[in-house]
C-alpha cells in the first residue's frame, strides 16, 4: 500500500475512532455511607468536567484537520491525497457526529427556560474553575441568588408570568457578571454564579450592578417588585473546601439576608391589565 494511502487510512481511522465519553453512573445515597456518597459526588463532578473538556479538544482537533485540508484544496495545485480524503464520506460523517455529540452534551448541561447552565452543567464548570483557582492560589466568589416572592407571582398571575420573572432575573445576571463567570439556574427560583476574585472590591461592584439591573428589568411593572436575595461565599485556596460546602456557605448567607429583610414592607401584589416590558439594555 502506498504511503499516501496509509496516511489517508490513518486519518480516517482517527476520525472514526472518537467515542463519546461514557456517562457517569450514580448510586442512590444511603444514610449509612455519607462519606462515600460525598466522594462519589466529587467523582461525578470530575467526570462531567473531563467529558466537556475532552469533547471540546476532540472537536478542535478534527476542525483543525478539516481546515488544513480546505486550505490545501484552495491552492493552485491541490494535493491529490487531501482531495481523496476530503471526498471520503467517513471524514464528514465523523465531523457531523462530533458536532452532534457536542450539541447533545450542551443540551444536557443547559437550563431549558433561561439557557443558562443547569445544576449538572454548573457543577462541571465550577469544579474545573476551583481547580484552576487552587493551582493559581487565587480566591473565588460564589453568589447564591434566590428570587423573592416567586410563589406569590405564580399564584397571583400564573406560571407564565413566573417564568417571565425568572427570565428577567437570568438576563439581569448575565448583564451584571463577567463573561468569565459561570452562571446557572440550579432550582426553581435559585441561581448561582461563580468566578475568580480579581480584586477586593469586585464583590461590592458586582452586587451593586446586579441590584441596578434587577430594578431595570422590572421597570414599568406595577403589579409586583422583582428582587433577589443574595448570599456570597469566598473560596480561599489556602483553606480549600469542596464545591458543595462552598454552596452551603453561600446558601446560609442568602437566608441570613432574607431574615434581615423581614422588617421591610413589601408592596402588595395588584392584579391588573398586563404591562408589556421593554427589554433592558446591557
Amino acid at each position: 500500500m502506498a504511503s499516501t494511502e496509509v496516511e489517508e487510512l490513518r486519518f480516517m481511522q482517527s476520525a472514526n475512532g472518537h467515542q463519546p465519553a461514557a456517562a457517569p453512573t450514580t448510586n442512590k445515597r444511603t444514610p449509612v455511607a455519607k462519606k462515600r456518597a460525598a466522594s462519589a459526588e466529587v467523582s461525578i463532578e470530575e467526570s462531567l468536567s473531563s467529558a466537556v473538556l475532552a469533547s471540546d479538544t476532540e472537536l478542535a482537533r478534527i476542525l483543525r484537520e478539516v481546515d488544513e485540508i480546505s486550505k490545501s484544496l484552495r491552492g493552485e495545485f491541490p494535493d491529490v491525497q487531501a482531495l481523496r480524503v476530503a471526498q471520503h464520506p467517513a471524514v464528514w460523517g465523523a465531523v457531523k457526529q462530533t458536532l452532534l455529540e457536542r450539541e447533545l452534551r450542551l443540551l444536557a448541561l443547559t437550563d431549558d427556560l433561561t439557557c443558562l447552565y443547569n445544576r449538572r452543567g454548573f457543577f462541571a464548570v465550577a469544579t474545573q474553575l476551583l481547580k484552576v483557582a487552587q493551582r493559581k492560589s487565587q480566591n473565588c466568589l460564589l453568589f447564591y441568588c434566590d428570587v423573592d416572592n416567586l410563589k406569590k407571582i405564580n399564584d397571583s398571575f400564573g406560571h407564565h408570568e413566573g417564568d417571565l420573572a425568572l427570565i428577567r432575573v437570568a438576563d439581569a445576571l448575565e448583564h451584571s457578571f463577567r463573561e468569565s463567570d459561570a452562571i446557572a439556574r440550579i432550582g426553581g427560583d435559585e441561581f448561582v454564579v461563580i468566578g475568580l476574585e480579581a480584586s477586593s472590591r469586585i464583590e461590592t461592584t458586582l452586587l451593586r450592578r446586579l441590584d441596578r439591573n434587577i430594578r431595570k428589568a422590572s421597570a414599568g411593572e406595577t403589579r409586583y417588585q422583582l428582587s433577589v436575595s443574595v448570599g456570597v461565599a469566598r473560596f480561599d485556596p489556602k483553606r480549600a473546601v469542596s464545591l458543595g460546602e462552598l454552596m452551603s456557605q453561600a446558601d446560609l448567607a442568602m437566608y441570613e439576608q432574607k431574615r434581615k429583610q423581614v422588617n421591610l414592607v413589601e408592596p402588595p401584589l395588584q392584579i391588573e391589565e398586563e404591562v408589556v416590558i421593554a427589554p433592558s439594555d446591557k
